[in-house]
């Protein structure tokens, strides 16, 4: 039944009992609003360890960073490592959400800045960003699960044969294409193809059906338990998330032995290493990802790092624990948890090119298609505990995201329009908008193409509200009319003009000068031929040879090469568009850009000629632009501004410094004191008598900091070890 054996099925139906027993019984401890959203903020660390983790770790990261390495090596790593930078700042910024206080992120900006309107602001775009977060996870699984549940050829339909031999067509089209012996009809055909895109590929399993029954049983656990049910359903899910980890690579090692000849992991690690090109083994700027530099990282790591802050989870994440400690300990381990488990999933995917190189041409097929080729056969239900455990890594993610944000679209949009209601209408209202978002998130699933589109939409949307939180909490003169200056400049240059300009205005995506192109210069790098490279070589050989007797060869005849040659490969990176975030591509037969416009990179085009730029440095200005331009507005709109209520920044900064206490009604006393003498806990700032909010480190400061930097260096370590092992 659906391609899975019956023991499979037995395992995932467990798997969704357990979740929606923990769901129903945590119903019975909602009483209020603080009891719904945050779970009555009394959990500990070991909670908050695994709810950090599992809020962080959807299907899309083991998937999708197994697919990066897939695609260009070890440094594909990256595209879920870029978060290792940042990590050891939520040491220092986890006590900011537990002294907040508040329900929301929204709530800090109706604070801070005396505006609900503002609240609202951000409740509306947090939202989307986390609707965002559960769609690229709902992408992610789906296309998993549908690789594990795949048909074989002889089961499929007549209209699936037929879209199957449309794709085959369209392959060997787009080889031809290469070979630049196209005739004008197939020319005409291609384009039709690629218009049609076939699948190769069809399963048992309906994808729409999947999504929505996961979204079903999301809905029904955490709509019935809240934050409760989320965070305890996440230490469940985190167990099953580091299962997922480690599963694939004990059995891809055995199938390498299988494969090659050998025996032991190590045996299996030498093999890996002589049949992958050397570059494969690059940490930085591999061959392959010549684009991915230190400073192109460098750029995207401050600006995670920027944007990660204003997060609206961080406050259901952390806000929840009981005292400070907790909130440290609990974000910061659980984020650490879920780095180390980003090497794994590289090394899985190093194990993977090995064995299905020359199987598989869709990389987002390697998870799934390695489950069922390792696990499979072994009747054992382990195919059924691994599409568990991609389900228990989406909805680890998507409870809390959703309980999120059903609570700054009922706190801070629905509440002050209905307000001075009773706390069991909120805690209803709650639980609707908490569909609403699931169902917001399905559809958005199905809108972006790919999952590295949705990836990029995620990383920079936030952009929009980080400089007004990160100003607003340290430095007093920040106005509101300069916060909403940033907020409006900032959504409008990266998120309403690069949409609607190009939707008014068709003739912009087919502007000469909107469709520049960088132009990279070949790239000569040398290495030592390994098995892969011999096999490459080889391919081209004949390749060469075919086109010799048709009497279309060219060039010179590439020369035969063994392992262990040193080989020189050169490298010519494509052109990419400077102004659209799609690229450039064909539509009826016209050229045009794709995607969003880059309207900030016009202005800077104006400056210099970013064509004649590596692409890394055209990405890495645009990333620091969306730093860069919210933070400049903040500034000098707020220096130009009349200063805010002091009072209302008395009673805000007084909170900020005033330490949490465990006990409810010591915590109410302590800051009954803070209120009487704001200058109460003066001392501990770093600039006294001046705007800013910087406090001075303390020990418990100083040890952490230096511990979670260790931790980083010890993961780059572990990352180094692994790669270098068996050579």
């Amino acid at each position: 039944m659906f391609g899975l054996e019956f023991i499979d099925l037995v395992v995932i139906a467990v798997y969704f009992a357990v979740i929606l027993w923990i769901g129903f019984r945590a119903m019975r401890h909602i009483r209020n609003q603080e009891d719904y959203f945050l779970g009555g903020r009394r959990f500990g660390k070991l909670v908050q360890i695994f709810a950090a983790f599992g809020q962080g770790t959807s299907a899309d990261s083991a998937v999708g960073t197994t697919t990066t390495t897939y695609n260009n090596g070890a440094s594909g790593i990256w595209s879920a490592l870029l978060f290792l930078w940042g990590t050891p700042i939520y040491w220092l910024t986890s006590p900011w959400y537990r002294r907040l206080r508040v329900l929301t992120l929204g709530d800090f900006f109706e604070e801070r800045f005396g505006s609900k309107r503002m609240a609202g602001f951000y409740a509306i775009i947090a939202s989307l960003w986390l609707m965002s977060f559960i769609a690229i996870g709902m992408k992610a699984v789906s296309v998993t699960v549908l690789g594990v549940t795949q048909k074989t050829q002889s089961e499929l339909t007549a209209d699936e044969l037929a879209e199957y031999g449309r794709a085959v067509e369209l392959g060997g089209l787009v080889k031809l294409k290469a070979q630049d012996s196209l005739t004008t009809e197939q020319i005409g055909r291609l384009r039709q193809l690629e218009t049609q895109k076939p699948r190769k590929e069809f399963s048992h399993m309906n994808e729409s059906v999947l999504v929505w029954t996961i979204c079903l049983v999301v809905f029904l656990y955490a709509i019935a338990g809240g934050l409760e049910a989320a965070m305890y359903t996440d230490m469940l899910q985190g167990i099953f998330i580091i299962v997922l980890s480690v599963i694939l690579i004990p059995f891809g090692l055995a199938r390498v032995n299988a494969m090659f000849g050998g025996s032991g992991a190590m045996e299996a690690i030498r093999t890996i290493h002589h049949q992958l090109p050397e570059w494969y083994f690059d940490i930085f700027g591999s061959a392959k990802t010549l684009d991915f530099t230190w400073y192109y990282i460098a750029s995207i790591s401050i600006l995670i790092a920027v944007n990660v802050a204003v997060q609206a989870n961080q406050m259901n994440a952390i806000g929840s624990a009981k005292d400070e400690l907790t909130a440290r300990v609990g974000f910061t381990a659980g984020c650490f948890l879920k780095r180390f488990c980003t090497v794994l999933w590289g090394v899985t995917g190093l194990i993977a090119i090995a064995l299905y190189s020359r199987q598989i041409d869709n990389p987002d097929l390697v998870w799934g298609h390695a489950t069922r080729d390792l696990l499979g056969g072994l009747g054992l239900g382990l195919v059924g505990l691994m599409i568990a455990c991609l389900l228990a890594a989406l909805m680890s993610s998507a409870d809390m995201m959703m309980i999120t944000a059903s609570g700054v679209l009922t706190r801070n949009l629905y509440r002050p329009l209905l307000p001075n209601l009773d706390e069991k209408h909120y805690v209803f209202v709650g639980r609707i908008m908490g569909g609403v978002v699931l169902v917001g998130a399905a559809l958005l699933a199905s809108w972006f193409d790919t999952i590295l589109q949705l990836l990029k939409f995620i990383w920079e949307f936030n952009a929009i509200l980080a400089a007004a939180f990160w100003c607003g909490m340290k430095w007093r003169r920040t106005t509101r009319v300069g916060a909403w200056s940033s907020m409006i400049v900032t959504m409008l240059a990266f998120a309403v003009v690069p949409v609607v300009l190009p939707a008014v205005c068709g003739s912009v995506r087919t502007s000469e000068y909107l469709l520049k192109q960088t132009h990279p210069k070949a790239i000569t790098r040398s290495y030592t031929a390994h098995q892969m490279d011999v096999d490459e070589r080889n391919d081209q050989i004949a390749k060469w040879n075919e086109l010799n007797e048709q009497g279309k060869g060219t060039g010179v005849r590439p020369e035969p090469i063994k392992v262990g040659h040193a080989i020189e490969k050169v490298i010519v990176p494509p052109n990419k568009s400077v102004f659209w975030s799609k690229g450039i591509g064909q539509v009826d037969g016209r050229v045009q850009g794709q995607g969003l416009l880059y309207v900030e990179m016009v202005a800077v085009d104006q400056i210099i000629d970013l064509s004649t730029l590596p692409y890394a440095m055209v990405e890495t200005i645009r990333t620091l632009l969306k730093i860069i331009l919210p933070f400049s507005v903040i500034i000098v709109v707020s220096l130009l501004t009349r200063p805010d209520d002091k009072d209302r920044l008395d009673r805000f900064y007084v909170k900020m410094r005033t330490p949490v206490k465990v006990d409810r009604d010591l915590d109410r006393k302590e800051m009954e004191a803070s209120l009487a003498n704001p200058n109460r806990f003066a001392d501990r700032l770093l600039l006294g008598n001046s705007q800013f909010e910087f406090f001075k480190w303390n020990r418990t400061d100083t040890i952490g900091f230096l511990v979670s930097v260790l931790t980083v260096l010890g993961i780059i370590g572990m990352l180094y070890i692994l790669l270098n092992l068996g050579t």
